[in-house]
């Protein structure tokens, strides 16, 4: 069974964050809540653990991971961001949007999109995910806690040990989350363009909404 730790959704506790951040670094899978829904989360370039997450959501290696960094600098390490762009992730950062960005020399390829050399980017809006990316020493790769059947995403801690228990090695409980998804911003061509629209607010970053 997968360990469950309680940690405070708005001041996390600093001894927690640690050992998610801990559980990252050695190659073990967690649960974590966002702004969105619960997510599944593992250090980047851990194998082992990226190919279990993959077997949990039940998709294959077409199926992209999202990079979570603590901040626009380090969102600067692993994508090429233009001024236009910065100004944007300025603006909505953190928050519940995730960014389809050019992938920069650091990420590799295995992480980057194959054809188009895209990497999607978040930073969580919510106090726990903020507080797990702030103690990591690297960004890490996240993917939505949703079952491969189901419609919608997992927004209660239980309900993530009941979906995923022995396949997971921690779980962090900060209570119930949400549902709807982040909005989706490709910021690779001239003009920024939703490519989903969710949570995020399209206005809030002076783009037209489109229907969901």
């Amino acid at each position: 069974m997968a360990d469950l730790i309680h940690v405070h959704a708005e001041t996390p506790q600093p001894r927690r964050i640690a050992q998610a951040a801990d559980a990252l670094r050695t190659g073990r899978v967690i649960a974590y809540p966002t702004d969105s829904s619960y997510g599944l989360a593992c250090g980047m370039g851990e194998k082992s653990a990226i190919d279990r997450i993959r077997q949990m959501r039940g998709f294959g290696r077409e199926h992209f991971f999202t990079l979570v960094c603590r901040d626009l600098s380090e969102i600067a390490t692993y994508a090429k961001v233009e001024n236009a762009s910065f100004r944007l992730l300025k603006a909505a950062t953190p928050g519940a949007y995730t960014f389809v960005l050019p992938a920069s020399k650091v990420v590799p390829n295995w992480l980057a999109h194959p054809k188009r050399k895209t990497i999607g980017i978040r930073v969580s809006g919510h106090p726990v995910a903020r507080a797990i990316a702030e103690a990591m020493d690297s960004p890490f790769m996240s993917v939505t806690a949703q079952r491969p059947d189901d419609e919608l995403p997992l927004s209660e801690a239980m309900d993530v040990r009941e979906a995923f228990d022995r396949q997971l090695d921690l779980i962090v409980d900060a209570g119930a989350t949400g549902v709807e998804p982040t909005t989706v911003v490709d910021l690779t061509g001239d003009v920024p363009q939703i490519l989903r629209m969710g949570k995020g607010s399209a206005e809030a970053l002076g783009l037209e909404p489109v229907d969901a």
